[in-house]
């Protein structure tokens, strides 16, 4: 357990996850409670920055199910009633050892997941934009996270969008592999980075094909990447040939497909790690330094 300002961390999370649903709320999203099994889940390939060693599954009244590793399957379906979604979503991903020293990865963690039909690109990133904007108003003005944050010694951060966008190709092309880091280091303001190619979910631009309509935000200082999402394949020949040429088991994904099959709506989306918001607003070396009990790859859980 990290003792270093601890209570006044956990104060920051609690003040940022109720910003966080007042933004959403007012800005036309339903709140859907969390998926924590499920028949299938995000497969997380074949993401190249993906690392976990696998994703646990139980037997539950004759039914193999997986902890969710992401609720995006669930979002695709639970647009088909509602225009706007958002979970807090509690996912497992048992990462690598080695990602310990990344600073920023997490076994066990809760993202803002948010999906909006009929979106683009361009919808998301502006929505993103507009909630850190917000989100440092209301910390800035809300007390309890202005006492928290005189004893940290620190400042709300200012978020001055727009922020600038980049794609995958220009900055590996300027930076080589490790261009995330390096960007993020020399940054001083969130940067949009687009046009990775990812799991099966994420669309293709069918008029520049092997580029993807998808993006990431990434924070400055170093702190590395803040959110993860993109424009959705809603096509069922699509979502199939995608899901062959990945060499997916058609069989764990037969629930989803079904129902992509009856028709999914095109939409857009995203999710943004809690921990490592506040990990970035509180300058904390390590993600888990914001967690009272502590889930961090490669470390003894404490209790």
């Amino acid at each position: 357990m990290e003792e270093s300002k601890i209570v006044e961390k956990l104060v920051v999370t609690s003040e940022v996850i109720k910003h966080t649903i007042d933004y959403f709320n007012d800005n036309g999203f339903v709140q859907l409670l969390p998926v924590i099994l499920g028949k299938s889940t995000d497969p997380l390939g074949p993401d190249p920055n993906s690392s976990i060693l696998k994703t646990p599954e139980i037997e539950y009244g004759g039914q193999r199910l997986y902890t969710m590793n992401s609720m995006i399957l669930h979002k695709q379906i639970a647009i088909k009633k509602l225009d706007k979604i958002f979970i807090l979503s509690p996912n497992i991903r048992l990462e690598k050892p080695e990602r310990k020293s990344s600073g920023r990865h997490l076994f066990e963690f809760t993202q803002l997941d948010f999906e909006i039909r009929d979106a683009k690109s361009k919808d998301v990133m502006a929505l993103m934009e507009g909630y850190l904007v917000y989100l440092s108003k209301m910390l800035k003005s809300d007390e309890k996270a202005k006492s928290a944050f005189k004893e940290l010694g620190l400042e709300v951060f200012d978020f001055k969008p727009p922020f600038k966008i980049y794609s995958t190709g220009e900055l590996a092309e300027k930076y080589g592999e490790d261009w995330e880091a390096k960007m993020s280091r020399s940054s001083t303001q969130p940067f949009w980075v687009t046009d990775h190619k990812r799991e099966f979910y994420e669309k293709e631009d069918t008029g520049r094909p092997g580029h993807y309509l998808n993006y990431d935000l990434i924070y400055p200082l170093g702190f590395g990447e803040a959110l993860s999402g993109g424009e959705r394949e809603h096509e069922y020949p699509v979502i199939t040939r995608k899901m062959g040429s990945d060499r997916l088991n058609m069989d764990v994904y037969k629930a989803y497909l079904s129902e992509a099959e009856k028709g999914l709506y095109p939409s857009a989306g995203a999710g943004f790690g809690v921990e490592r918001l506040t990990r970035f607003l509180t300058r904390s070396k390590h993600v888990g330094d914001v967690e009272l009990f502590r889930r961090v790859p490669g470390e003894e859980i404490s209790i």
